[in-house]
């Protein structure tokens, strides 16, 4: 029997990662004295000392205050200047403020920002969307935690199933049937949840990503309304699909009459039709959310020609009242707006082009100083997603993901980037390149990465 190796975290010792936290809170507090005034113990009035209490999930001494965040870069109100690769964990993708979404907002500010009925914007969103992802008919929604929901009643009714499907590790927002997850084989709702009374695993089946076999079993019994899944496992350690497997879930859902849903909200970073446009995925169902709209909140969700005829017939036969569907500042001319100009001027092709350039050169500059300073870390990218990831990998599911997670270190890593003038996402080392983002704030983050890494391997 082997013991754990408690002494270390991802091959660094213990006491030198201490070591690192305490010195690098030092340095982010002296070079934020205005901040810590401020907010250094917590903003009057809301809950936690913050507006929303992700905010605290930040691992430096205090959240950083902003004063303005332009393109790729944001600037704190002591004038500390930061190459951000976060980019509101995916929200600001395409940069902060991209000029186009700019004027857009600026046009439509003076028109009205909500009154529940289509624009001139959203005669033109309709066919964009249908060239752009594939799929004939959408509906929009104001996060994609809301659309998943929505897409998830559809396929519950036209199912007339109740059952869905999940992969451990995946993350689909806060919809309620995703917060499971695997422990020692045994499915459990998620820990942490506040307020939660409910057996989340009784309408909920959950399996590991690349399980093929496992997937296979557990829709046998063709009782599965849905299976909801990202392309890729994103929200902790980033999970790649093996070759075979993508492939293999659209022939079994739709060998158990399974319909198929794809949250795009994180891969949207593959290109502009996201990862299922890129790898000829063929969903039932598709969600997007959080940069679909250039920083606006808006999400959309669409369907496939059949799964709408099936509704459309569920329809006509269903008590009248309210669907549970929709919230009334969904489909807002201001999301209209926004989001013509992010699909329109944007979402391009020629800026992709640019995103995946410099991902990849981020990619090889990561994997260098990994390899330099003989870490056992890797590298895992999709599109313009990068992460370097703390374990040895690649990965293969959500419980080997869980596994890598490295949160002291992770933690320490991230203060020190902020030091050195660079932000990435705060709680996975998650790193987006923009369009807005050049060569010489890829080259910055690698150096200090560098940097960090060595005095950790030293």
């Amino acid at each position: 029997m082997t013991t754990r190796d408690t002494t270390t975290l991802g091959g660094i010792a213990r006491s030198r990662i201490e070591q690192m936290r305490e010195a690098e809170a030092v340095a982010f507090r002296t070079a934020r004295p205005k901040s810590e005034a401020r907010i250094g113990n917590g903003i009057e009035g809301f809950l936690g000392g913050v507006p929303m209490h992700w905010m605290k999930d930040w691992p430096t001494p205090f959240p950083i205050l902003v004063d303005q965040a332009r393109g790729a870069t944001i600037t704190d109100i002591d004038g500390n200047r930061l190459d951000d690769f976060c980019l509101g964990d995916t929200g600001s993708m395409f940069g902060h403020s991209p000029p186009p979404v700019t004027r857009a907002i600026r046009r439509q500010a003076g028109r009205g920002l909500t009154y529940m009925l289509p624009s001139d914007d959203a005669l033109a969103i309709g066919p964009l969307l249908q060239e752009r992802f594939g799929l004939p008919f959408w509906q929009i929604a104001t996060t994609a935690t809301d659309a998943n929901r929505f897409a998830l009643r559809v396929a519950r009714a036209v199912t007339a199933r109740e059952t869905v499907l999940v992969f451990n590790g995946c993350y689909h927002g806060s919809v309620d049937e995703t917060m499971v997850r695997l422990k020692a084989g045994r499915a459990i709702n998620r820990p942490g949840l506040a307020g939660e009374f409910r057996d989340l695993t009784r309408a909920t089946r959950i399996v590991e990503f690349n399980d093929i076999p496992a997937l296979e079993a557990a829709l046998k019994d063709k009782s599965v309304a849905c299976v909801i899944t990202e392309p890729v496992l994103t929200n902790s350690c980033m999970v790649l699909p093996d070759p075979r497997f993508h492939d293999a879930l659209r022939r079994q859902t739709r060998d158990a009459g399974t319909l198929l849903l794809i949250d795009e909200t994180h891969t949207i970073s593959t290109g502009p039709g996201g990862y299922t446009r890129v790898h000829g995925l063929e969903p039932d169902l598709f969600v997007l959310g959080k940069p679909i709209a250039g920083g606006i909140p808006a999400s959309i969700w669409g369907m496939s020609d059949e799964v709408a005829s099936r509704f459309a017939a569920y329809e006509r036969t269903k008590e009248p009242g309210y669907s549970g569907m929709g919230t009334t500042l969904s489909a807002n001319p201001l999301q209209f707006a926004a989001m013509r100009a992010a699909l329109e001027e944007v979402m391009t092709a020629k800026n992709y082009a640019h995103m995946e350039h410099l991902a990849r050169r981020l990619d090889a500059g990561l994997t260098a100083v990994i390899d330099r300073n003989r870490l056992p870390w890797h590298v895992a990218r999709v599109g313009a997603r990068v992460e370097f990831i703390c374990a040895p990998g690649p990965l293969k599911n959500g419980g080997e993901a869980e596994g890598a997670h490295a949160p002291e270190l992770e933690a320490a890593i991230h203060v020190a980037l902020v030091n050195r003038g660079v932000l990435i996402a705060p709680f996975h080392n998650m790193m987006l390149i923009s369009p807005a983002t050049r060569a010489a704030q890829v080259n910055r983050l690698v150096s200090a990465f560098g940097e960090v890494a060595a005095k950790l391997a030293a």
